[in-house]
């Protein structure tokens, strides 16, 4: 885990924003099959990260009985990241299919909390499960990536304790700024 001193250096060197792909490139520098799933919760209006930590249980839940174990990453912005190491072994287009299927299931079971359709106006007081991160040509911030704020803030991974302490209500969880690392 950096410390302070090393994010600032980072933040000197113009390091901001680091983005990633779900997959690793091989010795010729061809991408591999995803080594990781993403589900991205972004909060619509209204929303936050109390009701993302909410959703986050939900999904690790789901993940877990399909045998993946999800990490949850504050990001930095206004939401969070789940991710779920793969094997390596599935094409990005069969991960985002079960991505998808999964934020539509999650969606049709908690209507009033979850939506999987990116359309904004069906975002106000709902989560949006952005299963689309999991196409080969996005990436998501990094964990310990800094954001360009005027005060930056890190992405930050959190242990499920904490994620399930805010989904009950015994904890305000927030995004990390730079001096809460």
């Amino acid at each position: 885990m950096p410390d302070v001193a090393a994010l600032v250096y980072l933040v000197n060197l113009g390091s901001l924003e680091l983005h990633v792909p779900q997959w690793q490139v091989d010795e010729a520098g061809e991408p591999q099959p995803p080594d990781r799933m993403v589900i991205d919760l972004d909060p619509g209006p209204g929303t936050g990260l109390a009701e993302c930590s909410r959703v986050a249980v939900l999904v690790r839940d789901r993940l877990e009985a399909a045998g993946l174990r999800a990490r949850a990453v504050t990001s930095g912005s206004k939401g969070m990241q789940l991710y779920a190491p793969l094997e390596g072994t599935r094409t990005s287009e069969e991960v985002s299919a079960v991505a998808k299927a999964l934020a539509e299931q999650l969606a049709e079971e908690h209507p009033d909390l979850v939506t999987a359709r990116m359309a904004k106006a069906l975002r106000p007081g709902k989560i949006f499960l952005d299963w689309s991160q999991n196409n080969a040509a996005k990436t998501t911030i990094c964990p310990w990536s800094l954001r360009g704020r005027d005060r930056p803030q890190v992405a930050r991974p959190r242990g499920w304790a904490q994620v399930e302490a805010a989904a009950s209500g015994d904890l305000r969880l927030t995004q990390s700024t730079i001096d809460e690392v």
